[in-house]
Order: C-alpha cells, then structure tokens, then sequence
C-alpha cells in the first residue's frame, strides 16, 4: 500500500500576492473552529498542551484540495468548510499573506520605534510548505498547480520507494531547518515506507518581542497550583501595564500585546483553581473570536509564569477519525478517495497513513518563541492612557488556557494549555 503524510512547521516566508483584506474569514474561521474541536480531544489529564491550530488546518486544507466524493464530504466536515468549497485555497493564501505582511510591518515599526527605547527585534514568522512526492508517480498537474499557487507548496520528487529511511532523514532536516532546528525528528522512525507516495509539510517558525517588554529584575518566585493542587512556587513574570481584559463568567481574558500590536498572547484563567476543565468545555470559536478584539482597555497588574514546552511528536489519525474523517484514512478499506490528487484505480489509491504534529514554545521576559510542524502521508493502497487608575491584579497561579494569536484575522497560531510552567 502506498501513503501520503502532512507535515506543519514555522518556516521560511514564502511571496504573497495581493488580496483582499478579508478574504481570511473563512480560513481563519475554520481553523479556530478545528482548534476548539482538537483542543477537546487532546487536552485529557493533567498534562501540558501546545498545538498549532493553523499549521493543521493549512496541512489538511492542502490534503483536502486532492480529495473527491465522500472523502471530500467527510473532510468538509471535519475541518468546518463549506459545501462549495471551492473558496477554500484562496482563503488560506490570503491568511498566509495577511500574516506576512504582519512581519514587514513590524519590522517598519521596530526601526521608527528604536528612535525611542522601543523594541529592538520585529516579528519573525516563517511559513514554508512543500510536497514530498514519489518519483515518476502521476500526480494531477491541477493539484500540483493548486497548492503551489494558493499554499506556496514547491514540488520537490523523492524516492521512497528504494530510500524510505533516508527520505525521512531528509524530510526531517527540512522541518529542523525551517524551524531553526526547534522541531527535529517530526517524523518517527519506519513511519515512511516503499509504499509512501507523498508528505505534505507544512512548517512554522515564530519569535515575537512583546510590545513593552517584561524587567527580567521584576521576576521571582510566586506560588503556581500545579495540576490545581498545592500551590508550588515558580519563576513568574510581572508588569503592571494597559492590557486587553475582560471578566466572564467563570474566567478572566487577557491578552498581551507583541511589537506591532497584530499579534497577541491570549491568557484565559479560570475562577476556580481547578476550573480548567470546565473552562474549556466553554471554550469556541466565537469565544475565540471576541478574545481577538480585547483591545488595550484596563491598567493590569499581570503576573505570569514563564514556560518553555518541548513536547514528543504527536499522532493525529486517531483523533481526526474521532471527529469524522474516516474515509481519508481508508476506514472502511477501499473507501478513501484522493482522485483529484491522482487518478484512483480498483487497486492503486492514495489514502492518508497518519498526520504526524510537533510542537515547541517558550514564553519569557523578552516574548515568545515558537515553532511547529505537521507532516500528512500519504500510501498507496494496492488495494492610550489617560489618569493611570489603580491597576487589576491578576495572578496566573492555576491551570489555563493560552492561545497566540493574530488579531487582525483572530486566528491561533498556537492554542494550549499550562497545567505545570516548570
């Protein structure tokens, strides 16, 4: 049997073409959309949680370009599109482009601000996709054509049919190069065989001054309840500043702003000291959504810890099959159907062996660095301020929910959880 895998990592930025300012809803929309819906399936114990809703969403939406019939159907669902889905690759080539321009504006802002003490690094977001095909296998030239125009996906022929381990050493290093060698091994060991006929790979790559830096002389120890037990003291951040807040039932949002303002890391702490739970049984993409438009509204005194997560390779198969999507997998035999990637025949089909995520993220004083990837194979079967008020204290000494997020669009880049910061 042949196969095909999809990889996402931050990477290196890829031209865009002009297009219009909100021509991203339905990307980003959807992408939220699956975030809430993976963030439900992997957010199970006490353990800490990084994805990159985005790098997901782009890998499949590459995969989905390929899919026919009841795959397509399935898929549709599963990842929010709609039944025409035929504005579904235009979409994510305005998002990847709005985000581009989001790196450039940074950098013109960082050079006027410097002037005045302001930040000293811009933006570096990195997004490079690239299908990793069989040699002399027929791919569609429409499908190529289509990812390469709408996803910037460069075509690179590879043999893995009388190379699999050497095809992964290869694909791998792409992903460690891509993500300034913060995602390595994305791919596991004999996961590429002679039937692998395609790795779709996404990879994005991250590092975001805040906006007002934090005095690394103002971090201390302060009490964190781990996995909403006793409290255990932990390296933790503080500022008092105007952030984006707002008081919900049940939680408090703040977001904190990275140079440019376009970007933001969105803390979402629940009440209880063992809310989280029920904090993300509410959570969805309209909460998402609204959390984008916080703003700068109240003086804060914020104290957050710092973390760095460096978590394994997760395997996404079983968990996209849980919300639906069967038939992409081959469930039941023979069903998968890739047409528009490849011309299916009785005994020679693509289908998709497993979707391969890894993540990493560190958040300090100075901002944010971050990088993912997801990797899809794919087989062959054979078969302002005015008076400064008193400020709010806000303590981030429990469980909580935090997203990175691109305020413009709202969609997360990264969507996570943080049970234990050390």
């Amino acid at each position: 049997m042949k196969s095909f895998l999809i990889s996402h990592v931050f990477g290196a930025l890829i031209a865009g073409m002009a297009y219009g300012a909100t021509e991203f809803d339905l990307a980003a929309t959807t992408t939220n959309e699956l975030a809430v819906d993976l963030h439900r399936q992997l957010a199970t114990g006490d353990k800490n949680l990084c994805v990159s809703p985005y790098s997901i969403e782009s890998a499949l939406a590459m995969t989905f370009a390929g899919a026919d019939g009841e795959t397509r159907r399935e898929m549709a669902r599963v990842l929010h599109f709609p039944s025409d889905a035929s504005a579904v690759p235009a979409s994510f080539a305005s998002l990847q482009h709005s985000l581009e321009e989001m790196g450039v504006k940074s950098a013109e802002i960082v050079k006027e601000s410097k002037r005045f003490g302001g930040p000293s690094e811009p933006i570096t977001l990195s997004i490079a996709n690239r299908l990793f095909a069989q040699k002399g296998y027929g791919f569609r030239e429409s499908f190529l054509t289509l990812v390469k125009q709408n996803f910037g996906a460069a075509f690179e022929p590879i043999d893995f049919v009388h190379g699999a381990s050497g095809a992964t050493q290869h694909i791998n290093q792409w992903v460690a190069d891509q993500t300034r060698d913060r995602i390595r091994d994305l791919i596991p060991a004999n996961a590429l065989d002679e039937t692998t006929r395609l790795v779709l790979a996404n990879a994005l790559y991250l590092k975001a001054s805040w906006a007002d830096p934090f005095s690394e002389k103002a971090t201390q120890p302060e009490p964190f309840h781990v996995h909403g037990g006793a409290p255990v003291d932990v390296p933790t951040m503080r500022k008092e500043a105007p952030f984006g807040f707002a008081k919900r039932e049940g939680f408090t949002a703040i977001s904190v702003p990275y140079s440019g303002n376009d970007l933001q890391f969105l803390v979402l702490v629940p009440d209880d000291v063992n809310g989280l739970r029920a904090l993300e049984s509410k959570l969805t993409e309209d909460m998402l959504a609204e959390c984008a438009k916080l703003g700068t509204q109240e003086q804060v005194d914020l104290h957050l810890p710092k973390f760095k997560f460096e978590p394994p390779t997760v395997a996404l198969a079983e968990k996209l099959q849980a919300l639906g999507m069967k038939s992409a997998f081959d469930i039941p035999r023979g069903s998968a159907n890739f047409d528009k990637m490849a011309s299916r025949k009785p005994n020679d089909y693509l289908y998709i062996s497993n979707v391969f995520h890894k993540t990493f993220i560190a958040v300090d004083e100075r901002g944010t660095e971050a990088a993912a990837a997801t990797a899809t194979v794919m087989m062959r079967a054979t078969a302002i301020a005015g008076p400064k008020p008193k400020p709010i204290e806000v303590k981030v000494d429990r469980p909580f929910v935090y997203a990175i997020q691109h305020v413009p669009s709202r969609v997360c880049l990264f969507l996570g959880r943080v049970t234990n910061p050390r």
